[in-house]
């Protein structure tokens, strides 16, 4: 009895690295494999013989492995987008797919802040100044977030918890969200603003916006010839929506007083002009990269699929 309830179970691939407790999870309901590091080529070879597959940001499922998933019923990626998803081939076939966006708000938002801080007070600078053997206070003199102006390009969830964040520093927090309206912000005391307005008048220019056509470069020349001499941009949300050739020419002209960007057009950066310049701190996309929002990521991206073969 029990080998036929065994075999009755559905088949989950997990094609990323997953958090164990999220594989733990899926175990409750499901037969799984992980086979993290897994290439097109091996995955279109596999696919056939599972219900459902997880990813993170790699591999791609395309096409070519959705067609070869026979049995597919759903698509989870553990994580906020779908780039590496061909979700229109999915849906002609059928297949659901789902994503876990609520799983790395809280982490991203500290990440934000915490790059904020970064930058305002000129940490990294400062830190390797002293390795270096030196104790030089005076070329590091910062300024405070308190009573500094805060502008939140995108007020979903990551720009929510940013605000509130931002609110507890004592800062104005001012947002531009075509989706929103003023009763959306005032719950988080922020204001709501007109995209050009927002970059006159922030003193801390922050992105949270998604990878959709209508944001590529939203950032562009014209735009960041809006801001502040005095004005630093923050950058967790995508590389595609700021042009990296109008920053880093903005930037080696001092006509803003900084950046901090933990995403890029083309990850990893190799070869980018912007890694050369002083005035800007550049991590590698660490917004989500945190224990808490792995767990989260997973074990949200598993219910999800839970749901949807157990009904």
């Amino acid at each position: 009895m029990a080998s036929k309830y065994r075999a009755m179970k559905p088949r989950i691939l997990a094609a990323s690295k997953i958090h164990d407790l999220a594989i733990k999870k899926a175990k409750e309901f499901a037969d799984i494999d992980v086979k993290a590091g897994i290439t097109e080529e091996e995955l279109v070879g596999v696919i056939g013989g599972y219900d459902a597959v997880m990813v993170r940001s790699k591999p791609n499922i395309t096409k070519t492995v959705i067609d070869a998933g026979k049995r597919l019923k759903v698509i989870g990626r553990a994580g906020v987008g779908l780039d590496n998803v061909d979700v229109n081939a999915a849906k002609a076939r059928g297949i659901e797919v789902v994503n876990s966006p609520e799983a790395s708000s809280i982490s991203v938002a500290e990440h934000a802040i915490g790059l904020m801080i970064a930058l305002m007070r000129h940490i990294p600078k400062a830190e390797r100044s002293l390795r270096e053997g030196k104790w030089d206070r005076k070329s590091f003199l910062g300024r405070e977030l308190y009573g500094k102006t805060l502008g939140l390009i995108g007020f979903g969830r990551i720009g929510r918890e940013v605000a509130l964040r931002a609110e507890a520093f004592g800062m104005k927090v001012v947002a531009s969200d075509p989706n929103l309206t003023s009763e959306d912000t005032r719950e988080y005391n922020a204001k709501l603003v007109e995209l050009e307005e927002l970059l006159k008048i922030a003193d801390i220019v922050s992105l949270h916006v998604p990878a959709l056509a209508e944001t590529k470069d939203l950032l562009n020349a014209e735009r960041l010839a809006l801001m502040k001499p005095t004005a630093v941009l923050i950058n967790t949300s995508r590389g595609h929506a700021v042009d990296e050739d109008a920053l880093h020419k903005v930037l080696k002209e001092n006509r803003i007083a900084g950046a901090a960007l933990d995403v890029y057009k083309n990850e990893p950066p190799e070869g980018s002009p912007l890694l050369g310049l002083d005035n800007i701190i550049v991590v590698p996309h660490l917004g989500a990269n945190t224990d808490e929002a792995q767990v989260n990521a997973g074990t949200v991206i598993v219910e999800k699929i839970r749901h949807i073969l157990c009904k």
